[in-house]
């Protein structure tokens, strides 16, 4: 599968069904990194575009381990919006109140454009911790798809489906970024837009 995959997505019409509109040209993604994809001319992201980034933050983490990086989250957010207008940056993850290094970790991001989203971590049945984020990234969604143009969502959850399916049909793009062998391939197909986080590897990573 591409790097890239543009899935233009007609007005809906007034049965709410959501239709497909056939690409006209085919014009440079504005996400750096990305493939060619197909746009029209009024689909085209350009600096009066607002848009939100919900970030995964487990799901990132996990996917930078795999590429064997460690991620810069201002060059994370720079590379994301591109020319676009950032309406809100939030970053959602489970914590360990007893770890002084996440809890500085997470207050650098508070201080420098994220809104982070936390949760205490659980113990489950196989011995291991975690937290389950997913209602509060749905529900975010939802709440911000009144005030902004695109969303990008970096996660590759299939549990999110159903949420970005609804973002469809109010006629918010669906950006999708991740690692292909973490995500769901419900959750590509329903973007609008996906790109391997893979592609990014370069834009995103400190440079020591």
């Amino acid at each position: 599968m591409a790097n890239n995959i543009e899935h233009n997505r007609a007005t809906q019409s007034s049965n709410g069904s959501n239709g497909r509109m056939v690409s006209e040209k085919l014009k440079l993604s504005p996400m750096k990194g990305a493939l060619f994809a197909p746009y029209t001319d009024n689909v085209m992201s350009d600096s009066r575009d607002r848009m939100a980034i919900l970030i995964d933050g487990a799901n990132l983490f996990y996917s930078a381990s795999y590429l064997g990086i460690e991620v810069d989250y201002i060059r994370l957010i720079k590379t994301l919006v591109g020319d676009r207008q950032l309406l809100r940056s939030y970053f959602y993850t489970g914590v360990d109140p007893k770890n002084e290094k996440q809890r500085g970790f997470l207050l650098w991001l508070n201080r420098n454009g994220y809104r982070v989203v936390r949760k205490d971590l659980a113990q489950i049945s196989d011995g291991s911790r975690r937290a389950n984020l997913h209602v509060e990234m749905a529900v975010d969604m939802i709440r911000l798809a009144d005030h902004c143009d695109s969303i990008t969502l970096l996660s590759g959850d299939g549990q999110l489906t159903y949420a970005v399916d609804a973002l469809s049909y109010k006629g918010v793009r669906v950006e999708l970024v991740s690692l292909q062998s973490m995500t769901s391939d419900t959750l590509i197909d329903l973007a609008d837009r996906y790109t391997d986080l893979a592609a990014l590897r370069d834009s995103i990573c400190k440079v020591h």
